[in-house]
């Protein structure tokens, strides 16, 4: 039974429909009604590992001295094994952004282009559609308000900030090895 467990998470994580769905979410939920673009991978990342990880967007509200309920974390969150991170080549940041936006993309759902040297994100009508949808679904309805959460709090940061404020209050992940899990 554990052994069954184990692989039907291990299949969901590498499945990349459910984190194709949590960052139409939140690019949706950055974009706004400005329709503002996320301005670089390395502020998705960021913006990103808030959400995935409500423990830490929990913290990272403490440290900025915002009301941490805002985060949402459900006593169950804090103990499964999607709370776990594993250390990365560049933090517990997910190696598969670049795939992901160029699925979205693909499927029409996002628009992505390079000013300079960012690449900036934004959803289109028809991912806006979707990810009101995908908000709307009971599934996804609690991400969708984190995200709309994250979003509000954080997404005001350039990517270069977003980066310093994360190693500043999660120091820990830059002493990790790759392949460890990371203890938050």
């Amino acid at each position: 039974m554990a052994l069954e467990l184990a692989r039907a998470l291990a299949a969901t994580e590498r499945d990349d429909h459910l984190h194709m769905a949590r960052l139409l979410l939140l690019m949706a939920a950055h974009a706004g009604t400005k329709k503002r673009p996320v301005e670089g991978l390395t502020k998705l990342a960021k913006l990103d590992f808030l959400l995935r990880y409500p423990n830490c967007f929990e913290r990272a509200l403490v440290a900025e001295g915002k009301d941490p309920s805002v985060a949402g974390v459900q006593d169950f969150e804090r103990t499964t094994i999607e709370s776990k991170m594993i250390r990365f080549r560049y933090g517990p940041w997910d190696h598969r952004y670049r795939r992901w936006v160029a699925l979205l993309a693909a499927r029409g759902l996002v628009i992505a282009s390079v000013i300079g040297r960012t690449v900036n994100i934004w959803p289109t009508d028809k991912g806006l559609e979707v990810a009101a949808a995908l908000a709307d679904s009971e599934t996804l309805e609690d991400v969708a308000v984190r995200a709309n959460a994250v979003a509000k709090r954080f997404g005001g940061k350039t990517g270069s900030k977003l980066k310093d404020f994360v190693y500043e209050t999660f120091p820990e992940l830059s002493s990790m090895k790759w392949g460890e899990e990371i203890q938050i």
